[in-house]
């Protein structure tokens, strides 16, 4: 930009500044723009997350209603609010719901654990459901079925209905649950699903009450009819007549199998909401059943069965070959189920 000079006379010099450029003002006015709009955009941002906040809360008040019945904020991590698309919850419809599921291998005390909870008021348990092999030929059909069964619209003499405050069933590690882990640890983890695990330390007597049950499917004994449990003492005495033989060379390894298997669905389900029980823990000392309540968030009542065990007495009373087992388990680490009892 030049400058004017200007010669006034021999000794003086007068020097003017130069005019200055429109684009020095419209550059000094972009910049004003640019930051009044920065300015603007983080007073708007401001405002907007602080509506955005209450939205957040309200939905997750319609999805868990918890709270506005006086439902601890730490319980809604396992209640629900079914609607069963079969009948009308009427009057209970704002009474939570706990779902569960008990995981657990045959001829371990799962019936008679179950007929424990049913005598609770508010408690339906379903039963096997997955017996039936169409339940669970694939994943989807496996999900369906949980659906209908936590949706309260799975009825079986145990149901409950529209006060149910916890509903579940028994799942026999050979009826899917392994197969599926994955898509059934995500289900249990999504829907919160409180996992009751059942097993029995003494294997040796599992596997008596196995070929046992077994035997009476085709044998019949009471009266031609098979009864997997009883609810009298003379039934009892009748079905502990059958002596069955052990394949004493394959024993061992049957227990490890067990134990493996066991092992495994722990393993898989490790990371759901879960308990694990044993049978002869909850034989010994009945105060476990409050301790299965209080998990499932239940109020504390006195559980009773009408099943007898079949059974009793020292095992060397229910193995015909009695000797070749103790022979198979001296001195390995099973020959404590000899001495367990």
């Amino acid at each position: 930009m030049a400058e004017v000079i200007y010669f006034l006379n021999k000794d003086t010099l007068i020097i003017k500044p130069p005019k200055k450029s429109p684009l020095v003002y419209r550059m000094i006015v972009l910049a004003f723009s640019m930051f009044c709009g920065v300015y603007i955009c983080s007073i708007c941002l401001k405002q907007i997350n602080r509506h955005a906040k209450p939205n957040l809360v309200n939905i997750q008040i319609t999805e868990e209603p918890g709270e506005l019945h006086g439902t601890k904020q730490s319980d809604r991590t396992s209640i629900h609010y079914p609607k069963p698309e079969t009948f009308s919850r009427a009057e209970c419809a704002d009474n939570p719901v706990r779902y569960f599921v008990i995981i657990s291998t045959q001829r371990s005390g799962s019936g008679w654990f179950e007929t424990l909870l049913n005598s609770h008021p508010n408690v339906s348990s379903n039963g096997e459901i997955f017996s039936i092999m169409d339940r669970r030929k694939n994943v989807s059909s496996i999900l369906q079925t949980l659906d209908q069964v936590y949706n309260l619209d799975w009825f079986s003499s145990a149901s409950k209905n529209e006060c149910s405050a916890a509903v579940g069933f028994k799942w026999m590690l050979n009826q899917g649950v392994m197969d599926h882990h994955i898509e059934i640890g995500q289900y249990f983890t999504h829907w919160r699903v409180s996992v009751i695990f059942l097993f029995r330390r003494n294997l040796l007597r599992r596997k008596v009450s196995v070929l046992a049950n077994s035997y009476d499917r085709y044998a019949k004994l009471l009266n031609g009819t098979h009864k997997s449990h009883v609810h009298s003492p003379q039934e009892a005495v009748t079905l502990s007549r059958y002596k069955p033989t052990i394949n004493s060379s394959s024993l061992i390894n049957d227990f490890k199998e067990m134990e493996s298997a066991v092992f495994k669905v722990l393993t898989y389900y490790n990371s759901t909401r879960h308990i694990v029980l044993y049978y002869e823990d909850l034989m010994k000392n009945w105060a476990k059943l409050n301790e299965v309540q209080e998990f499932l968030d239940l109020p504390t009542k006195d559980l009773t069965s009408r099943q007898i065990k079949i059974h009793s007495g020292p095992l060397s009373d229910h193995i015909k070959n009695w000797n070749d087992v103790l022979k198979t388990l001296d001195g390995t680490s099973y020959e404590r189920f000899i001495h367990a009892d």
